[in-house]
């Protein structure tokens, strides 16, 4: 199987005398679990689906105590992880107690150069459905919203979504838009 993609128009890029360059971004082809994981490791080695299950479960109860002390810890063959923070609030040199003012980001990888090797010969189709997002004016969305609100008294991200033709984020950030404008109410 190969990785599906689509071409999306970069953020903010587009201007009226130039041409709006793109970027490729991938169509994920499902997940795979830990259970899985498991099984495949599992007629892959000589270690039974329990074994390798409870060493994951021990090998995430390591990590978390690690990436706890403020280690980054590496996977040969898969990669590198590490933890980042952010502050949970303006934060400058005056601020008193900064200590508190700061929780958990994210938990960062890198990947490790022999699993990048390892993914060098990958297959690419561009996909046959677009999830691209209509492109719509203001005053087009008002008229729609306008349309719909005719016959119905309330509306969700997912009828926004789906009135406008755009997708999840894209909706959000519309709505967002349309409530400190005024136009609509977030009940």
């Amino acid at each position: 199987m190969s990785i599906l993609y689509d071409w999306y128009e970069n953020p903010g890029a587009s201007t009226d005398d130039k041409e709006a360059t793109l970027h490729p971004r991938i169509f994920l082809n499902g997940k795979t679990g830990t259970k899985t994981l498991c099984r495949k490791i599992h007629e892959r080695s000589s270690l039974t689906t329990g074994d390798v299950k409870s060493a994951l479960d021990t090998l995430t109860q390591l990590f978390a105590e690690e990436l706890c002390e403020g280690r980054s810890v590496h996977i040969e063959g898969i990669g590198y992880f590490y933890p980042t923070l952010a502050a949970t609030e303006k934060v400058t040199r005056k601020t008193p107690h900064k200590s508190i003012k700061l929780a958990l980001k994210t938990i960062r990888f890198r990947p490790d150069a022999l699993l990048k090797s390892n993914l060098i010969h990958i297959h690419t189709n561009q996909s046959k459905y677009s999830n691209h997002s209509e492109k719509l004016s203001e005053v087009e969305i008002d008229i729609r919203l306008k349309a719909y609100f005719a016959e119905h008294r309330m509306m969700n991200r997912r009828d926004f979504q789906e009135l406008c033709g755009m997708a999840r984020t894209t909706a959000k950030t519309h709505l967002v838009r349309l409530r400190q404008e005024g136009k609509l109410v977030n009940v």
